[in-house]
C-alpha cells in the first residue's frame, strides 16, 4: 500500500488511521483529522495524524468529507 502524501491531509478531512498499538493487526480507527503531526512531505509508514477523539496514528486511507458526501447527494 503506497502512502498517501502530506499536501492531501487537512485539517477536517475523515480518515483512516492505524494507531500504534494496531500496527501489527492492521486495524483502522475512523476520525477527523485535528492536527497533521508529521512534518515531512511523505513518510514511507503514512503521515501521522491527531484525530478529533485525541487519537494518534497514521493515515491509510481518506474518506469522503461531509462536503462531498452533500456534493454526490445534490448531483
Amino acid at each position: 500500500m503506497s502512502s498517501i502524501p502530506r499536501s492531501e491531509i487537512k485539517p477536517g478531512l475523515r480518515v483512516c488511521i492505524v494507531l500504534k498499538e494496531d500496527q501489527r493487526t492492521g486495524n483502522l480507527t475512523e476520525g477527523v483529522v485535528k492536527d497533521i503531526l508529521t512534518k515531512s512531505p511523505t513518510h514511507p509508514h503514512g503521515i501521522k495524524v491527531r484525530l478529533e477523539s485525541g487519537a494518534v496514528g497514521r493515515v491509510k486511507k481518506i474518506l469522503l468529507t461531509e462536503q462531498s458526501q452533500s456534493n454526490s447527494l445534490l448531483s
